[in-house]
């Protein structure tokens, strides 16, 4: 394959000279299997974690594992330019299904409420959350806004991608999803970054949001603004919420320090667990049963293989040849790095409880085939090469 010429991509690539090819194709040898790789081992340490207390679940994890593979090979067939023609319509998808399972008086069979949630959608032998395709439809859709040309660089375009976020961050809100909501905001913000937008504007936004943070307190729900008293009371070592809304984090570092530095074993742990009484150790909290099972060589192994999951979609952001991509790859890192960080930080006591999953290792059929569409699009830019004849800086 020749190379011809050498452009400057604006604005992603301000300032950078890339090489263009003079046909199209594909290669085999490419940093797309960096998140593949991750996410097989996550997936395999997500089953047996799932089946240290429950073995058939575990076996529906797998399944859902082995669906999610299948659906990241078909998102490695459709071009850049065909994905980013589906973004908008998958957005408005998207939020027509979060809208959906509020609607009053909706059969229970079809949406039916959990712990006061309506989440949802049955589909008979699994259950659908259409939040989970609304993180990635929301990145897709920004991804296509912030072409060249957008304006970003202004403060009105600046602004613009978090008010596109805000209808399905609202809508998940409401359901209620807190934690879910708050993934949107960081896969937004890294990817204005990418796209160029003034540092300022940044900087003016997270310190706005700092010093607003304090003044959310009062609109919080009353379960909410208990769970971050209990978030201080534990820092500073007092216990009077461990038997109440602070069972939860309670139970999950006790459980994550008994696995000591190599862990407890299979045997061992699942008694600990069962004893402990951990709510939702198969999903919220799974990384106390990771690090009960196989100890802090366990938890470290499995933030090490989350840290290479986001390093490595951040190499596809970094190789790719047009700003959709690149901005799609970035919009993905930025979603499973915060989702990481705030699961763990929250299983270890260091933030509140908001109810978000660990990415691949939480049980979830939506999320865990959420996850592998993404990957599968990773894949699919990283090895996809653009033709002579396409525009590289926009992607239409």
């Amino acid at each position: 394959m020749s190379n011809i010429t050498a452009e400057r991509l604006s604005p992603l690539g301000e300032g950078v000279s890339i090489t263009r090819h003079s046909s199209g194709g594909f290669t085999l040898l490419h940093v797309g299997w960096v998140p593949m790789l991750a996410a097989v081992l996550m997936s395999g340490i997500g089953v047996l974690a799932i089946g240290t207390t429950e073995p058939s679940l575990a076996k529906r994890q797998l399944v859902f594992g082995v669906f999610g593979m299948l659906m990241a090979a078909v998102m490695c067939f459709p071009s850049a330019r065909q994905i980013a023609r589906a973004a908008w319509p998958l957005y408005a998808i998207s939020l027509a299904l979060l809208v959906f399972v509020l609607i009053p008086g909706t059969p229970e069979w079809l949406v039916r409420p959990k712990n006061g949630a309506r989440r949802w959608i049955s589909l008979g032998l699994f259950e659908f959350q259409p939040s989970e395709i609304a993180k990635l439809a929301v990145v897709l859709a920004l991804a296509q806004w912030m072409r060249p040309g957008s304006e970003l660089r202004r403060l009105g375009g600046f602004v613009m991608p978090f008010l596109l976020a805000a209808p399905p961050m609202l809508l998940i809100l409401i359901e209620p999803d807190l934690g879910t909501s708050l993934m949107l905001g960081p896969a937004v913000l890294a990817m204005v970054l990418a796209a160029g937008a003034r540092k300022r504007h940044v900087a003016m936004l997270v310190v706005g949001l700092l010093a607003l943070a304090p003044l959310s307190y009062p609109f919080l729900k009353s379960h909410q603004r208990e769970r971050v008293d209990a978030l201080f009371a534990q820092l500073k070592g007092d216990d009077r919420y461990a038997r109440d809304i602070g069972f939860q984090a309670d139970r999950a570092m006790t459980l994550a320090g008994s696995g000591g530095f190599a862990g407890a074993g299979l045997e061992h742990a699942r008694a600990l667990v069962r004893h402990n009484g951990l709510p939702e150790e198969h999903n919220d909290m799974i990384f106390a049963v990771v690090c009960c099972r196989w100890g802090f060589l366990g938890g470290l192994a499995t933030w090490l293989v989350g840290l290479l999951y986001a390093f490595g979609a951040l190499l596809v952001a970094l190789m790719a040849r047009d700003p959709f991509s690149r901005l799609v790859a970035t919009g993905i890192a930025g979603t499973f790095a915060a989702q990481l960080v705030i699961n763990t930080g929250m299983t270890v006591g260091v933030l509140p409880v908001t109810g978000v999953t660990l990415p691949f290792v939480s049980y979830g059929g939506s999320s865990l085939v959420a996850l592998w569409i993404g990957t599968g699009l990773l894949f699919n830019l990283a090895m996809r090469r653009p033709r002579g004849n396409e525009r590289l800086g926009a992607v239409a």
